[in-house]
């Protein structure tokens, strides 16, 4: 700001007029910027690992109330009124002197770190499917990971359009199911997966699915589906990331079944 000649004054009024948030000594941010940016950057930090990817709508499953990377040579760091997780260590990417977060490749990476490996796979194809990362960075992500991280790069895909979604795919995967992703059934629209020709899973989350009218719409999807001899599973997203033994178990229960049986089917 200084550069563009903006003066001590000019700040301060600002800040007095509420244009203007003054976190730290030399730090300035405009009115409006998320809580979790304002507390990492009062402490001398930018933001990182989950708190980053929550901020830019990337999903994460299992996540800090705050994480901040700090400089390496920070030594005393103030303390806020809510739980910080720290995170020190050479960053992949420098960031902009003015940045308040960690570049995308470096959150990303964090959160990989921070998560349980499926929770990881989800996030990494939530960033690439919202275009926070794109998959020519995938080698430099996992060259920037531990050895043991590379078995998790044939899990990604990128095509999910929810966390539950990629969590749903993990499960089928290691069920050993034949599925599809994004599929167009006539009559019907596009489904997150079917699953052997038959079954067509939809993967429910709270955040999309709370209210009567889209709930209707799903219901009468539900009935074109099954008119054309579809079977519909709905799990919900807690489900899927709390209980997803439940979902297993419901899975092999239509396999075990006769719900497989020889309707006629038509997939666009």
């Amino acid at each position: 700001m200084r550069e563009e000649g903006v003066t001590d004054r000019d700040l301060a009024r600002a800040v007095t007029a509420g244009t203007l948030l003054h976190p730290r000594r030399n730090a300035y941010l405009p009115m409006g910027v998320p809580v979790d940016t304002v507390d990492a950057v009062s402490i001398g930090g930018l933001l990182t690992c989950t708190s980053e990817l929550r901020r830019a709508g990337v999903f994460v499953m299992e996540r800090a109330d705050l994480d901040v990377h700090l400089p390496e040579h920070a030594s005393r760091v103030p303390g806020i009124s809510r739980p910080v997780r720290r995170h020190w260590g050479r960053l992949v990417r420098r960031p902009h002197p003015c940045a308040t977060s960690v570049e995308p490749l470096d959150a990303v990476a964090c959160a990989v770190r921070c998560q349980s490996p499926r929770a990881a796979i989800a996030s990494i194809d939530s960033a690439l499917q919202r275009g926070y990362v794109h998959r020519d960075d995938l080698r430099e992500l996992f060259g920037a990971l531990a050895g043991r991280y590379t078995a998790l790069l044939p899990l990604v895909d990128g095509r999910a359009e929810s966390g539950p979604e990629t969590l749903v795919r993990l499960i089928l995967r290691a069920l050993g199911l034949r599925y599809e992703v994004q599929v167009r059934i006539t009559g019907v629209g596009r489904v997150d997966f079917l699953v052997d020709g038959w079954l067509i899973i939809e993967c429910d989350s709270e955040e999309f699915h709370a209210d009567w009218e889209a709930q209707r719409r799903d219901r009468r999807r539900d009935q074109a589906a099954a008119a054309r001899g579809f079977a519909v599973y709905r799990p919900i997203a807690e489900d899927i990331m709390w209980g997803p033994e439940e979902v297993v178990a419901a899975i092999r229960g239509l396999f075990s079944g006769t719900a497989g049986g020889a309707l006629s089917r038509r997939v666009a």
